[in-house]
């Protein structure tokens, strides 16, 4: 992140990397499956004249320990939770983009009284259509041919290419993040922790996990929606979905972006963000009314 400098803590035991930086009310950043929190960097930026922000890179991801360990969405959230309490934040706005997403709404789901909004950017968990490279991943012995299509032979060319191009000025953000990915996937440990991650939440037909019988429960929850018109990861079509299930939640498509709108128009995102935080309250958990919610007694 260039002028931002990395912070690690070690919680159970596992270094975890994470930017922390400006003042204000919290906003928790989550990126996606083979990411890190770079892909963050420009919002960061942005969105730090006014909030705290934290970003880190999960368990398996970018920079943090890559463990022979849980990798579910649950196992993220707790992770998430920790993490807030070590670095002193209260309550946070999390903001979860692809499997971040996901994490986010299991988050909000077990720890609801950290949570202050939810904003979910071309977030995985709103339906079964992904990408079909993704479900080719999930094949039983892929991860021993990925090694032959993912190395490092093919990745020095990449980066000789892509650094053309930087020097250039040609400026591509989705090919960007899906490069970093790439290359992240040229390690042992990092393989491993990505074929571990993508089999929790995703089969041959598509995603296996869905939020949607839990959505009723957004009711209470300041609510973003962000997608990408032309994401060919997960579709559009999903933001939709998504947005008539939740009652009164916000829904922002971004014509030119796909899958990162956040790196593709990070202008644009964090005005989004920001008017969305500037026009919300953030929830405050009532026990007595998320017990209705919970029993569909809720008026």
């Amino acid at each position: 992140m260039n002028d931002l400098e990395p912070q690690y803590l070690t919680i159970h035991g596992h270094e975890v990397r994470y930017f922390r930086a400006g003042e204000g009310p919290a906003l928790l950043l989550v990126h996606g499956m083979a990411g890190s929190a770079s892909t963050w960097k420009a919002t960061m930026r942005l969105l730090a004249r006014d909030f705290t922000v934290i970003a880190p890179d999960l368990l398996g991801h970018g920079r943090s320990d890559k463990p022979r360990t849980d990798y579910s969405l649950g196992a993220f959230a707790a992770g998430l939770r920790d993490l807030l309490i070590a670095t002193d934040i209260e309550r946070a706005t999390v903001v979860g983009q692809s499997l971040g997403g996901g994490i986010a709404m299991q988050l909000c789901y077990q720890h609801p009284e950290q949570v202050e909004r939810l904003v979910l950017v071309s977030s995985g968990g709103l339906g079964r259509e992904v990408s079909a490279l993704l479900r080719v991943f999930t094949f039983p012995g892929s991860e021993y041919v990925m090694p032959a299509v993912m190395n490092s032979y093919v990745r020095d060319a990449g980066n000789v290419v892509s650094q053309f191009l930087h020097r250039a000025g040609v400026r591509a953000p989705s090919v960007e993040e899906k490069w970093k990915a790439y290359v992240s996937l040229c390690g042992g440990e990092n393989r491993q922790a990505f074929v571990k991650t993508l089999r929790s939440v995703v089969d041959i037909s598509g995603q296996s996990v869905s939020a949607h019988d839990r959505l009723y429960l957004s009711r209470h929850l300041p609510t973003l929606i962000v997608w990408g018109e032309r994401d060919n990861i997960i579709p559009v079509e999903h933001a939709y979905a998504a947005h008539d299930a939740m009652p009164g939640s916000r829904l922002e498509i971004f014509e030119g972006s796909s899958h990162f709108p956040q790196s593709e128009e990070p202008e644009r995102f964090a005005a989004v963000l920001r008017d969305f935080m500037d026009t919300t309250d953030a929830a405050q958990l009532d026990p007595a009314a998320w017990r209705e919610m919970l029993l569909g007694t809720a008026s």
